[in-house]
């Protein structure tokens, strides 16, 4: 893991604040001064910040927050607006958001101490749910769309102003279903199976409908139910052992696929030899 990264993911400092440390000689790598911002963190280094070597925990702990509206999931903001962590209790200020809901947005929101499980739930493609409202009645194209799944050149609609990402797929929504509906209005519950960037927004966007309320209310089988507004609760035994067995199937799938790509990667070779030795 890159250096600021690994300093961002097991401190109370951000990405940025680790910059700043490396820079000024606070870094040190076996208490020699490191500051090389490339340097890729092996497990047995021994990573100091101001002289206190940064401890990792190898137990993992997942809680669920109920994000409130007008909070950003990030360590700090240019503009002095509230983070997640200005509303967190300090004993979480190390934790990382698995996936991101918007400034606008709200709901469930999962965090780990645990790089390779916030990785593996981010990258997975687990239900997520959530509860919107947008400012129109739902159309046949819209429908159609979320049955079919949609592909768009230009997805910048919907999107934040800055951001680089202009084109976008969507697959197919998992479930959807409509609530209630007036004349400038309709109330859905919708399930998708990726957390791409303000996927939602851009998605009906493109109809030229704002979603006027968004919240999640579960995420891969956990449910925010009755959790009330910016407070948090561990994950249950059974949540932790349904984790532990999908971490499992995981890390299965990852060996698994190593071993299909170094034996194609083989066979490709021998195959490469066969047609030498037949010209010779």
């Amino acid at each position: 893991m890159r250096l600021n990264k690994y300093i961002s993911h097991h401190t109370k400092y951000s990405r940025r604040e680790a910059d700043k440390l490396i820079e000024d000689g606070d870094v040190t790598l076996h208490k020699k001064i490191l500051k090389d911002f490339s340097y890729e963190v092996d497990e047995n280094d021994l990573i100091y910040v101001k002289g206190k070597v940064i401890k990792i925990n190898n137990e993992l702990t997942v809680i669920a927050y109920n994000k409130p509206k007008g909070v950003l999931v990030t360590k700090k903001d240019d503009r002095g607006r509230a983070t997640i962590y200005h509303k967190l209790p300090g004993k979480y200020r190390h934790f990382m958001p698995i996936g991101r809901l918007d400034y606008a947005s709200e709901g469930l929101l999962l965090l780990s101490d645990n790089v390779e499980v916030v990785t593996a739930l981010m990258e997975s493609h687990l239900d997520r749910t959530y509860n919107l409202k947008i400012d129109k009645p739902i159309t046949s194209k819209m429908i159609e769309a979320m049955q079919e799944g949609l592909v768009l050149d230009d997805a910048r609609a919907g999107a934040h102003e800055k951001s680089k990402i202009y084109s976008m797929e969507f697959a197919p929504f998992a479930h959807f279903e409509i609530r209630s509906e007036g004349k400038n209005f309709t109330k859905l519950r919708v399930t998708i199976t990726e957390g791409k960037n303000r996927e939602l927004r851009r998605f009906f966007a493109h109809f030229d409908a704002k979603i006027l309320d968004l919240k999640r209310i579960a995420f891969g089988g956990i449910e925010l139910n009755n959790l009330p507004e910016n407070k948090t609760r561990y994950f249950t035994r059974r949540e932790y052992d349904d984790l532990h067995k999908f971490m499992k199937r995981k890390r299965a799938n990852t060996i698994a696929q190593a071993k299909n790509e170094a034996n194609a990667k083989k066979q490709a070779i021998e195959n490469d030899n066969r047609k030498f030795k037949y010209k010779d």
